[in-house]
């Protein structure tokens, strides 16, 4: 049963992790570029395993590097794991005890989207959360390996469209989402926030700031509902 459900994740996630070979191979070029050696570019996608976060630090990369502003910068980028988190820890009843933060570490947006979309119809089980989220872990991993040893030869990603690949794969998450204008609110209301914010707000607070809208959105609609009901 185990065995069938991590399998059932895996090959779920399996769309997804095409996207991801391109993605983790560019941010492992840009790495290279910047000086990091394929060993602290690949210690670097262990460790954090955050594509968003890792493509702003590489950005921000020089030597010395601003160890402070680096970490400061994935913190505010990455404060919206704190809101997957709880959205998630709403489905593990099933999670034996003291797996649930080991779970949340390997956590990124796309398995914690199809996770979120698997707790609509069933029960999300360890095994198919883990085939999800270690599947992405191990191939965003050898992926971002692959882009710092040999990404030299990969020459202007814009000119293959992989720089609009995580564009195009959240729009597909997203679209599994759909239940009417309820779900058109909330987005368009975080989509609108984000871009206004990454208009007029310094830094990545947009990231944040988008999250939040959406929140506070699908917040005000439940409570209208169960007003009306």
């Amino acid at each position: 049963m185990a065995f069938r459900d991590f399998r059932l994740g895996v090959v779920d996630m399996l769309p997804l992790l095409i996207a991801f070979v391109p993605i983790g191979a560019l941010w492992g070029a840009l790495a290279a570029g910047k000086g990091l050696s394929p060993a602290e570019a690949g210690l670097m996608s262990a460790g954090v395993f955050a594509g968003a976060s890792q493509f702003v630090a590489v950005e921000l990369w020089h030597d010395p590097a601003p160890i402070l502003l680096l970490a400061f910068t994935v913190f505010i980028v990455n404060v919206r794991h704190f809101l997957m988190s709880a959205s998630l820890s709403r489905h593990m009843g099933a999670f034996p005890k003291g797996t649930r933060g080991i779970a949340v570490y390997f956590m990124c947006d796309e398995a914690w989207a199809m996770a979120e979309r698997r707790a609509l119809t069933q029960e999300l089980t360890l095994a198919y959360y883990l085939g999800l989220a270690l599947s992405a872990y191990f191939t965003w991993l050898f992926s971002s390996l692959a882009g710092a040893v040999f990404g030299a030869q990969f020459g202007d990603p814009a000119a293959y469209g992989i720089d609009f690949a995580f564009s195009a794969m959240f729009i597909a998450i997203l679209a599994g989402f759909w239940k009417g204008p309820r779900t058109g609110a909330v987005l368009g209301a975080s989509a609108l926030a984000a871009a206004l914010a990454k208009l007029f707000v310094p830094g990545v607070w947009y990231i944040v700031i988008g999250g939040l809208a959406g929140v506070a959105v699908a917040a005000a609609l439940y409570e209208e509902e169960a007003v009306a009901a």
